[in-house]
């Protein structure tokens, strides 16, 4: 009896992860696959349109970049972390945006850094962010196609926001630096960067911190250390630090119940 019970338990659990399974694949059709191509880059993302799409509108644009193990060409993955939060139904009714998810190939990265390894352990000891002439090359292929969304009459240019985790987050830190003109706002989920950029674009792009104080890969401090020089200048800047959260602090970010207000109600003057 007990093996017999045990067994229908198995069998409702799996029925319910393939069922799960379906409604997230189901769901996650309503990104539209989208390629763009420059001269030098490929750049595969998926493209979200508002519900009630009107043409005669103008709607915020949202981009939002993943972390490094959602990186490939498959143009699917970096919808995992992120992808069901601007689906849910009160985000869609209260918040219509265009909202992308770039993906970047695994030879690239959002933003530049260099790290220091121990050589008997293998941990990263310290990490670097040099602040180089020029972005990377899917960074560079990203500004372009923003630049050609923002052709599109029904793209508010005054409302284009950029959202990121983990190493997305440095694409946030690193690209607010570079085009301080073409955001409003950023939002950065356990991320890091060369705190001296902040005066490239404190006073001209307001941004909200998360992190975990526990964060064991990207440490806490570069939050800090932002928020800190951020206030010091005078910027539009806020800062959430969560207790005894690691470094997946992106789950408690989407349950902000301030988050997308916060966000949209930043604009360009």
């Amino acid at each position: 009896m007990n093996e017999d019970r045990d067994y229908m338990r198995t069998c409702f659990v799996f029925i319910l992860a393939v069922c799960y399974f379906f409604s997230s694949a189901q769901d996650f059709d309503l990104y539209k696959k989208e390629i763009y191509f420059t001269e030098n880059n490929v750049l595969p993302y998926r493209m979200l349109m508002p519900q009630k799409f009107d043409s005669t509108l103008n709607y915020p644009l949202l981009i939002f970049l993943h972390g490094a193990f959602e990186k490939g060409s498959d143009n699917k993955i970096q919808l995992e972390i992120g992808g069901d939060y601007f689906l849910r139904q009160n985000i869609r009714d209260s918040f219509p945006a265009i909202v992308i998810f770039p993906q970047c190939p695994v030879n690239d990265v959002w933003a530049y850094f260099e790290t220091v390894t121990d050589s008997a352990t293998g941990i990263i000891k310290e990490i670097f962010f040099p602040f180089k002439k020029q972005p990377t090359n899917v960074s560079m292929a990203l500004m372009s196609l923003i630049d050609s969304l923002l052709q599109l009459h029904y793209v508010n240019n005054k409302q284009v926001y950029i959202a990121g985790l983990s190493q997305g987050a440095m694409g946030v830190l690193d690209l607010i630096a570079r085009y301080p003109g073409t955001f409003a706002a950023g939002l950065s989920i356990c991320g890091a960067g060369n705190p001296s950029t902040t005066k490239r674009f404190a006073g001209k792009v307001s941004l909200w911190l998360v992190h975990g104080n526990k964060d064991d890969i990207l440490p806490v401090g570069f939050s800090r250390d932002f928020f800190r020089r951020l206030r010091k200048e005078g910027s539009d800047v806020k800062y959430t630090e969560y207790a005894g959260v690691y470094h997946n602090s992106w789950i408690n970010a989407f349950n902000e119940p301030d988050l997308m207000q916060w966000l949209f109600s930043k604009s360009k003057k």
